[in-house]
């Protein structure tokens, strides 16, 4: 019979969250569709930037809104994307990379928003199933299901935070199990090799 624990990891198994989001914006990637791969303008550069991020949350999310995005947060979106993969000015970056075409062009600018809204969709997923389960929880059924999870998983994690009574794990319960789809899909890929 499968406890609480068992069906919270199968819920958020990488095959039913990254995976599925990833799938989602593949579909998004290939029906967005530009003029060019050329990009010279600023204006065009942040249009195109918040068209796609548009166009792939509402796939990633399933809607088909009529109505048009809000250009000021869809670009605060994409610039703090464009700041993680680029660094500091990383909007600056981008557009240099769009305009020379040089290092994969708009393309591959493109390619590095959707991954991170894999990671942000996914994610939001993940955490959101990890709450549901985890907080209506009493201090000894969280011990508990830490216990269990150590049991049945501890093999998978490095022996250091596993070693003595794995405290380490206990006292951060809750991003182990944020990091579980991640590990698991690491494994597989491992697997496939």
């Amino acid at each position: 019979m499968k406890t609480r624990l068992d069906k919270l990891l199968e819920s958020i198994d990488p095959a039913v969250t990254l995976e599925q989001v990833s799938f989602r914006v593949d579909e998004a990637m290939n029906s967005f569709k530009m003029e060019s791969g050329m990009i010279q303008k600023w204006d065009d550069f942040k249009n195109v930037l918040t068209a796609f991020h548009w166009h792939v949350q509402r796939t990633i999310l399933r809607i088909r809104l009529s109505r048009s995005p809000d250009l000021d947060i869809e670009w605060g979106r994409c610039c703090e994307i464009l700041l993680k993969e680029y660094g500091l000015n990383g909007e600056k970056a981008a557009m240099e990379i769009a305009r020379t075409g040089k290092e994969g062009g708009i393309y591959s600018i493109l390619k590095k928003i959707a991954k991170q809204m894999i990671e942000e969709y996914a994610g939001n997923e993940i955490r959101a199933k990890i709450s549901h389960y985890w907080h209506p929880l009493s201090t000894d059924e969280k011990l508990a299901a830490t216990d269990e999870y150590l049991e049945k998983n501890g093999h998978l994690l490095p022996s250091e935070l596993t070693e003595g009574s794995a405290v380490r794990i206990k006292a951060d319960f809750v991003k182990v199990l944020q990091q579980h789809p991640r590990l698991i899909m690491r494994l597989r890929e491992v697997g496939r090799r």
